[in-house]
């Protein structure tokens, strides 16, 4: 199949319009890095192997196409394109793609571009010198881990985050979500941004390194500046703040809720709302510090006075008093809230249009602009199976 059929897909809005993006990422932190660049109008074609993004196959649950539920999460907006690298003719047709290509994000293996004849350093930048390259790895090619296999989980337990999650009966958590891997994916975004503004000064691309790990350590705020300060292992704290008190998940009398007390001012605000002044005159919670000291004694007199109360109304009534609250949602109770009357400007899903398989319901984007993207877009199509020269192409890629 010629490169030339995979022309520029149609005209979208938004900051990126007119940007393509060459996606050879697969699993999480690079596909979310490339659909946030789609969700602004970059066009986004997404290069897997033969075998496909092995995110497909993350399941149950599936959609009707046969792809599980989470690769649909972090494919939106991109069209399919199926490459076997490791063959002359289909890098071949990943260098046509490149002539006109402003950005390419991959996370194999360091050193596996290299291997293609595809490396940036010595080729791809001399090709391509406006090629903005992104590199996502788990370690990063040099030091004693270099070149090594990286996932979130393994990172969170790495880099100290599960040692600071969960409870002394618990253990060491992992965090409920794979948060190195998320962020890692923005700051790949960021990384790429920044180096697309220092083309439009320079005229030159530039290589982008990111890594799980160094994203992992970076997520240890303020844990790590704890220690380094006051030479103590940070502990597990359940959901409670090392800095801030109260900052911590409190039963009510029908439910559970997070109250969020960062200064004094909230405290004196949330002791009147529940009626409890006298708290305002120990001098054991009259400041964050004293707080702190005393915390177990100050739960006990915050549990005791939610009981009379309901969650639904006390997060109500704090939150209109300038305290930060929030009941402690399941999933399906937090989409229902995001979709209650008067907040359908921020819509929390988007029903995209699929060819292949008929509508899908998905997470919107997070970052909104006064401009949004084009609402047509659609996420990446089932994998169909036309094989030339080694490279299959979905059966139906543009997009909707």
């Amino acid at each position: 199949m010629p490169a030339s059929d995979l022309s520029r897909g149609a005209p979208s809005h938004g900051a990126l319009a007119g940007l393509r993006v060459i996606d050879l990422s697969r699993v999480l932190a690079g596909p979310l890095c490339t659909q946030m660049l789609a969700d602004h109008g970059a066009d986004v074609v997404k290069i897997e192997p033969p075998s496909g993004d092995e995110t497909r196959l993350l399941g149950p649950p599936f959609d009707d196409a046969g792809d599980a539920a989470y690769f649909g999460a972090v494919n939106r907006g991109k069209r399919a394109l199926g490459l076997d690298l490791a063959r002359p003719e289909g890098r071949a047709v990943l260098e046509a793609l490149l002539k006109d290509a402003d950005i390419l994000v991959e996370n194999y293996l360091p050193g596996t571009m290299e291997r293609w004849n595809l490396g940036y350093d010595d080729v791809l930048s001399v090709r391509h010198p406006r090629l903005v390259y992104c590199a996502i790895s788990g370690f990063g090619a040099d030091g004693p881990l270099g070149g090594l296999p990286g996932y979130d989980a393994v990172l969170q337990a790495m880099s100290g985050l599960m040692s600071i999650n969960g409870t002394s009966e618990s253990g060491p958590t992992r965090v409920g979500v794979p948060i190195v891997d998320y962020v890692t994916g923005y700051n790949a975004l960021t990384g790429i941004l920044l180096a697309l503004a220092a083309r439009h000064q320079t005229g030159k691309g530039q290589r982008i390194d990111v890594t799980l790990f160094d994203t992992a350590l970076s997520l240890l705020v303020p844990h790590a500046a704890n220690w380094l300060c006051s030479g103590r292992t940070p502990g597990r704290l359940g959901s409670a703040h090392p800095n801030i008190a109260p900052y911590d998940k409190f039963a009510a009398g029908d439910g559970e809720l997070f109250l969020g007390i960062v200064n004094d001012g909230q405290f004196r605000r949330f002791c009147r709302q529940v009626k409890r002044e006298d708290l305002l005159d120990d001098v054991r919670f009259g400041t964050n510090a004293a707080r702190l000291q005393h915390v177990d004694a100050l739960r006990g007199e915050i549990e005791r006075t939610l009981a009379a109360f309901k969650v639904e109304d006390l997060c109500r009534d704090l939150m209109q008093s300038g305290v930060p609250a929030g009941a402690v949602n399941t999933v399906p109770q937090a989409f229902a809230d995001a979709a209650r009357p008067g907040r359908t400007a921020r819509a929390w899903h988007s029903r995209e249009a699929r060819p292949d398989a008929g509508p899908a319901r998905a997470a919107a984007a997070a970052l909104w602009r006064a401009r949004p993207r084009d609402p047509g877009r659609s996420r990446v199509r089932s994998r169909g199976h036309r094989r030339a020269a080694g490279v299959w192409r979905s059966q139906d890629n543009e997009r909707s």
